[in-house]
């Protein structure tokens, strides 16, 4: 539990308290899309368990965009290791160190920024902290919010943390390289518990392994820039419909 929003529990942070905390990050959070905006900059939130995979996606996501201008923001409570793999693998990274904060803010990423060449970047990766409560609640002024859900947690996943695939634009279901060994997952049960949660149903099975699902990832991540930008970019196969009876 992090000392900052008390995980919404109420005995910790009054109401009015937690609603006076979430108005001045979505000031912070305004104030960062527009910079990210102006500078043509791309953020995307990347969110999910520990070890979910986020930062092995972002590795394999710096060799399917060689071509494009990387940079990532990780968020951690203690050490820069996610930040130096993401520097091996090319990435330009920052670590943001949030102590007995469970999740990363508006506020922290804005102080990160004067520590990263962001305006030269293309895209700008948020890796935020491992969890799957708070980080959902915390706008940190992204263009999209992306969740990392590995076969190996299970496939009730979407049912007991709702809200953070409520807010999701697309769900990454990760290491499906492991499948073989998980006879009891399927992907099409958590397809499923996807569509009872999510507004729309938009989700990608994928290895950052294997590389399988990668290239349609790039295609995801293009067609943002697409929506959000002025550039073009072409259409990505995403399993992606409204989603009904939630």
């Amino acid at each position: 539990m992090c000392d900052t929003c008390g995980c919404g529990d109420r005995e910790i942070v009054a109401v009015d308290v937690n609603e006076r905390i979430l108005a001045g990050n979505e000031r912070t959070a305004a104030h960062n899309r527009e910079h990210f905006r102006k500078a043509g900059v791309v953020a995307v939130n990347l969110m999910g368990s520990p070890g979910a995979g986020k930062t092995a996606v972002l590795e394999a996501t710096a060799c399917g965009l060689a071509t494009a201008r990387i940079g990532a923001l990780a968020g951690d409570l203690a050490t820069d290791n996610d930040a130096m793999r993401l520097r091996a693998a090319g990435i330009t990274a920052e670590s943001i160190t949030t102590g007995s904060t469970c999740h990363l803010d508006a506020a922290m990423v804005h102080r990160a920024l004067h520590h990263v060449a962001w305006h030269t970047l293309d895209y700008l990766f948020i890796e935020n902290v491992g969890n799957l409560v708070c980080p959902a609640i915390y706008d940190l002024g992204q263009d999209a919010n992306v969740v990392a859900l590995s076969v190996t947690e299970g496939e009730d996943k979407p049912l007991k943390y709702p809200v953070m695939f409520r807010t999701a634009d697309l769900v990454l279901v990760t290491k499906i390289d492991l499948l073989p060994y998980l006879p009891a997952v399927r992907i099409e049960t958590i397809a499923a518990n996807l569509e009872r949660v999510m507004p729309r149903l938009a989700f990608l099975p994928i290895s950052a392994a294997s590389g399988a699902g990668v290239d349609v990832w790039r295609a995801w991540l293009e067609r943002l820039v697409q929506a959000t930008r002025p550039a073009a970019a072409p259409s990505s196969p995403i399993h992606e419909h409204a989603s009904h009876g939630r």
